[in-house]
């Protein structure tokens, strides 16, 4: 389906039907699947060219049909779906890296995945620097002769920092290493990093590829060499799969990404905006506004803004600043609070005590986390009502 636009892709590529002709992609809740003779059985399971499910952790048409689709979105040969945004990066370091092997990853990154880079990963001999995201001589400084992949994500969570893709695929190259992109706040609606020279893109699915805060979800694109090679025998043999149920889910939600994003980009740059007016916010950070550092690189390489900010509030100190914060939350009554975000229902967090509570005070102080930080991942409400809910907390 190379010659269609985006938009039709998003709901059509990747659909497959059974004899029946179904329209809307048939749910295929089975663990297995059954052969017409044992000669058929063991043609399939030796991995021959002629195509028969066998499995569902690692084949099923329902997982598949998703699998297709975002390939298509994102401009990759190939798609491995997994059942957590996760369990993804866990596939992409674990499939391609091994002990001994070094990672370089920006330090504007989600809490868990600090984790896991900084702790789980380094009990199995795979260590990692951390980096400014934006410092392109960090990234080049921090190769060694045994790195293997960089990793990043852009926007940065909850700071919406704007890498250079082509810059920092060029030093990876360079290194011979692979550059890993978490693509989860703008989607391929947004930005494609894979055309902007990175080699894997990432993706908490259980965001804006859902829509609509029902499902978990994890997926990997790439070229189809590093995907079999590399990414498939990995998730095949340890199981972190995608049930069938939450790919069918992701298919229906993947049909008006491009609407979703459109809309939530918009009502996120207007209350950016009116944020910034706000006598009581000290900052507010969004791609889309020209005060964003990285304004110009945002322009070019993304389709619009997004739909998450953040914002800090003023306090004299960090204690007064956490308690300012928390009672804008609490005295939302339309914004929920809670620490997902993609979903056509606003959300607000308070970064520091849920989403990067488990990192050091150290790499949260690195990362820019501070006790005044909120964030918001803006849904599809309309902005005046979203803007009087936030006044109430502002003094308003």
């Amino acid at each position: 389906m190379d010659e269609f636009n985006f938009d039709t892709l998003a709901v059509r590529a990747g659909s497959l039907r059974t004899e029946f002709n179904e329209h809307s992609e048939a749910l295929f809740l089975t663990s297995s699947f059954c052969f017409a003779s044992a000669a058929e059985a063991a043609k399939s399971f030796a991995n021959s060219t002629e195509e028969h499910y066998t499995y569902s952790r690692f084949a099923n048409p329902s997982v598949d049909m998703f699998q297709r689709r975002l390939a298509a979105l994102e401009g990759g040969e190939m798609c491995v779906a997994t059942a957590s945004g996760m369990s993804a990066i866990m596939a992409a370091v674990m499939g391609v890296l091994q002990t001994g092997d070094h990672l370089v990853s920006s330090r504007s990154i989600f809490g868990s995945t600090i984790n896991m880079f900084s702790t789980l990963f380094s009990r199995f001999g795979i260590h990692t620097t951390f980096v400014d995201l934006t410092d392109h001589q960090a990234w080049q400084s921090a190769v060694r002769p045994e790195t293997k992949m960089f990793f990043l994500e852009t926007p940065s969570n909850p700071l919406t920092e704007i890498a250079d893709l082509k810059k920092i695929g060029d030093i990876a190259k360079a290194a011979n290493a692979l550059l890993v992109v978490d693509n989860c706040l703008c989607t391929p609606a947004l930005q494609q990093p894979l055309k902007l020279g990175a080699d894997l893109v990432v993706h908490s699915a259980t965001k804006y590829l859902d829509g609509q805060g029902r499902v978990l979800g994890g997926a990997i694109v790439g070229s189809k060499a590093l995907m079999q090679e590399k990414i498939l025998p990995f998730v095949r043999n340890t199981g972190p799969t995608l049930s069938a149920f939450n790919a069918w889910i992701l298919l229906k939600g993947m049909e008006t990404l491009t609407v979703r994003l459109e809309r939530q980009s918009k009502n996120a740059l207007t209350l950016a905006q009116w944020l910034l007016t706000q006598p009581v916010v000290d900052q507010v950070f969004y791609p889309g506004l020209p005060s964003h550092p990285q304004y110009e690189l945002a322009q070019r390489q993304q389709r619009a803004g997004g739909a998450l900010l953040s914002f800090e509030v003023k306090g004299a100190t960090p204690e007064a600043k956490r308690a300012n914060a928390w009672r804008l939350m609490d005295q939302t009554r339309l914004c929920s609070i809670t620490g997902n975000l993609g979903d056509t229902r606003t959300t607000i967090t308070h970064p520091a005590t849920t989403t990067h509570s488990r990192i050091s005070p150290q790499a949260r102080a690195a990362a820019g986390i501070t006790e005044g930080l909120i964030r918001l991942a803006v849904g599809l409400e309309h902005s005046d009502d979203l803007r009087q809910d936030l006044a109430r907390g502002l003094g308003k």
